[in-house]
């Protein structure tokens, strides 16, 4: 079987994917992968390919490390792929993962991609350490509700939706003390449960305008082109138009919502038969499934997963004459 043979979208997952010994099965395997991460360790000048393989949980929690660990191994799993003959129809990030997108879409370039990465990744985190907030998962109400919540309580301080992940899962960002307000909120509503998320910073709100400007420098410094594959950001939740928005975009994704939801629609009117997850993690899979029930997922982050996608990719060997 072919799998290139119905539509399909490569989706590119974001912070929070991150694993221990996340690109062990890659570099064993796959010679290009390692190829990816050795020119990775030489841009940055640090063990990305070590901290990928045998870092700790709590290596990888940094989110000056988390961003470019899951780049990187974003980057080399699609490669693998692709050089395996994966064609995708269209291609789509979460968050972070837009810049692996736009790097198989051919506006960026792989080593732009990594250098701005790398930059978000620190300025994030100094955001952190400026002004530490919280984000929390609410689960179990719709979209409307939670946003209303947050309204409300705007009177206990700064909380906005960060991420619109599936039509029953919201995610909250902002200051601490108004995250819980909110969840409280969520709870007393009829939410299902609030989870307060582990991450290094209360991304996607509008405490991170504070360096928008200054990432807005960093963008302006690097060559975007028109997509050869077209592209739906998570940004707006419809398809990139070319690269100069390409560049606007991931200045306004620091402190917008990610759009998954209207990701995962707008591919359906393709329609998108399969949707497959490139990189670590089945994040992704588990958001498509709860927003298109019927949606065929598949995922490349461990060995079985990936193996198998790359014998269905490959073509199958002549017999004698």
């Amino acid at each position: 079987m072919n799998s290139n043979s119905a539509a399909d979208l490569a989706m590119f997952p974001g912070q929070g994917a991150q694993r221990t010994a996340m690109a062990t099965h890659l570099l064993e395997r796959y010679p290009v992968a390692r190829e990816v991460f050795d020119q990775a360790d030489a841009a940055l000048g640090m063990g990305l390919t070590e901290l990928c393989t045998t870092g700790t949980a709590e290596q990888l929690a940094a989110t000056d490390i988390t961003q470019p660990a899951v780049f990187v191994t974003s980057l080399a799993t699609w490669r693998v792929l692709r050089e395996a003959g994966y064609a995708p129809s269209a291609v789509a990030g979460h968050s972070l993962g837009e810049y692996a997108a736009l790097v198989a879409a051919g506006v960026l370039s792989a080593e732009s991609a990594l250098h701005l990465v790398r930059v978000r990744g620190r300025l994030m985190a100094e955001v952190a350490e400026r002004r530490p907030g919280a984000m929390a998962a609410v689960v179990g109400l719709p979209a409307g509700e939670v946003i209303r919540i947050c309204e409300q309580a705007r009177a206990t301080g700064l909380v906005e939706v960060a991420n619109f992940n599936e039509p029953l899962q919201t995610v909250l960002s902002g200051e601490a003390s108004a995250v819980r307000e909110a969840g409280r909120a969520a709870r007393a509503a009829g939410a299902e449960k609030v989870v307060e998320l582990k991450v290094g910073a209360p991304f996607h709100c509008s405490l991170m305008s504070a360096i928008e400007n200054e990432f807005a420098r960093e963008l302006a410094g690097h060559s975007f082109t028109d997509p050869v594959l077209p592209v739906i950001s998570s940004v707006t939740g419809d398809y990139l138009r070319d690269g100069a928005q390409a560049r606007e975009l991931l200045r306004r994704q620091l402190s917008g919502p990610v759009r998954w939801v209207d990701v995962v629609l707008r591919a359906g009117e393709l329609p998108v038969e399969t949707y497959t997850e490139v990189g670590p993690g089945r994040v992704l899979n588990g958001l498509v499934r709860r927003t298109d029930p019927d949606a065929r997922v598949r995922s490349t982050g461990d060995e079985r997963r990936l193996g198998a996608l790359v014998d269905a990719l490959s073509p199958v060997p002549a017999g004698p004459a």
